[in-house]
């Protein structure tokens, strides 16, 4: 397996922010937990159990109530948390949460399929994953902005915005690890700076920059950061003078398979036509085609 992501300054990156977590701009972490638990809350189910993976200083167990509420993170020495484990390696029983929830932990992962199959053994029958996962249209503009601007002055580009998957992957996914009936949306969040400078510290308060394993180990230029903050102004400015970065939000649903779910009825086995319960005349494939 390529290991994509550098797990080691995933772990470092989210350490240094400790301290500061009160202060840090976790607007889009705010966000995604009010629609995860928007999501929830239309749920009519009881869940005993709930195991949370990753958290920024944040705990998603909202208003619902638990008889067992498990907290993990790969960052050390944070307060609430129970256990600090890699995402990619759960350490926990088969069929042993009725719930598992995480928001924007997710996508810095080297083998996605790997965690979803083991976050879909750790569920009980009938359990829920519900998740929350940086999505394929985050950071477009900085993407093309650092891409151009390092073209010009190089004439080749380094990953700098590190790869997300799509709503299309993400569905296949759960189909893969085996999760019934599952369900994927997405929102695209925009939020304004006043430069490219002020998003990148943004940013960096969050835990979230450059982990790609191959990124560039040296240092990178002044002049190439200004001049990619030069095409931003340029190409992205929005009314207000105020630079305009897009984040897609990602979330996923899918249940541990149980007799007592929804099936899909073998194909020919419908006793009633379609055309009857919308009151049309059924047609021959061929005219409807025109041949």
């Amino acid at each position: 397996m390529i290991n994509v992501f550098d797990r080691n300054k995933v772990s470092q990156k989210r350490n240094r922010i400790i301290p500061s977590f009160d202060k840090n701009p976790y607007f889009l972490h705010d966000w995604a937990f009010e629609r995860m638990s928007e999501r929830l809350s239309f749920i009519k189910k009881d869940f005993g159990s709930c195991l949370q993976i990753g958290t920024r200083g944040k705990n998603l167990k909202s208003k619902s109530n638990y008889d067992f509420y498990f907290i993990t993170d790969v960052t050390k020495n944070l307060k609430d948390i129970h256990l600090v484990c890699d995402e990619e390696f759960l350490p926990f029983k088969d069929h042993s949460f009725d719930l598992i929830q995480s928001s924007l932990n997710l996508h810095s992962v080297n083998d996605l399929p790997g965690a979803m199959l083991q976050i879909k053994q750790c569920l009980k029958p009938d359990g829920l994953f519900l998740a929350a996962i940086l999505g394929g249209e985050t950071l477009m503009e900085l993407r093309d902005c650092l891409a151009q601007a390092e073209l010009e002055l190089s004439g080749g580009i380094t990953p700098r915005v590190f790869p997300f998957a799509d709503k299309q992957q993400i569905g296949g996914l759960l189909q893969r690890a085996g999760f019934a009936l599952p369900v994927v949306d997405s929102d695209i969040v925009t939020v304004t700076h006043e430069t490219m400078f002020d998003l990148m510290h943004d940013l960096r308060a969050m835990g979230e920059t450059n982990i790609i394993s191959t990124r560039k180990k040296n240092f990178t230029t002044r002049a190439l950061f200004y001049r990619a903050a030069e095409i931003y102004t340029q190409k992205y400015i929005e009314k207000d003078g105020r630079i305009k970065a897009s984040f897609e939000i990602i979330f996923m649903a899918g249940w541990s398979p149980h007799e007592s779910q929804q099936k899909p009825l073998k194909p020919g086995s419908a006793t009633s036509r379609l055309s009857d319960a919308l009151g049309t005349n059924e047609m021959p494939a061929n005219d409807i085609a025109g041949i």
